[in-house]
């Protein structure tokens, strides 16, 4: 099976934790940003992961390939519903969590950015999103302030995490998005639980581009 995706998306994050969680091989395709061609072709629609099948077809939408895969071998582990705790966390963080991490997604060194015009574009659809990524850049003290108050938050919500379900699929897309953020304070539950993740389902973090 293959796996199409841009390195920076958290979505496409959950297409390759479930790969890694289960231990089944696929093949990573990057998909250029500014390219709507080639996802439209796969799925009518520019949108990504998508999972291309060994039959050919395809998949869009980051869950519904989450739980096909999981379907494929071993013991499900999506089967439980998202802890809502850990659902009405993620609601609240995501609005200071993007600002920060989007501007810095348009300066990484991902391979879907590999060229002036992927980033041009990755950058100029951004921008209609959010605004003026330097805007956003210039207001990081004050939305490390608020990102790192969440965090607080969430540490008792992961102290006690042992068993990989579905609201991993939610959260840990998220923190691996912020370990790009130079000054994200992750307490001790976190780091714990972030880096546990990412090895258990061989998903980097981005700490080695924090700015």
């Amino acid at each position: 099976m293959k796996l199409h995706i841009y390195e920076h998306c958290p979505f496409c994050v959950r297409g390759q934790m479930i790969f890694g969680l289960k231990n089944i091989p696929f093949e990573k395709v990057i998909i250029m940003e500014g390219d709507a061609e080639t996802p439209t072709r796969m799925v009518g629609r520019k949108m990504v992961p998508i999972l291309e099948k060994d039959d050919g077809s395809f998949m869009g939408e980051s869950m519904d390939i989450v739980k096909y895969v999981d379907g494929l071998s071993g013991e499900r582990i999506t089967d439980a519903p998202v802890d809502p705790q850990i659902e009405a966390w993620a609601k609240a963080a995501t609005g200071p969590l993007f600002k920060l991490a989007i501007p810095r997604f348009t300066q990484g060194e991902f391979p879907e950015l590999a060229t002036p015009d992927a980033r041009a574009a990755y950058l100029a659809r951004e921008e209609k999103a959010f605004g003026s990524m330097k805007t956003l850049m210039a207001s990081t003290p004050e939305l490390l302030d608020e990102m790192n108050q969440k965090l607080r938050e969430l540490e008792p919500l992961v102290a006690d995490r042992e068993q990989i379900d579905t609201s991993d699929f939610i959260l840990f897309p998220l923190l691996r998005s912020l370990s790009i953020v130079k000054g994200i304070e992750f307490g001790p539950s976190v780091t714990g639980y972030t880096v546990n993740m990412a090895v258990q389902s061989k998903v980097s973090l981005l700490s080695d581009q924090a700015r």
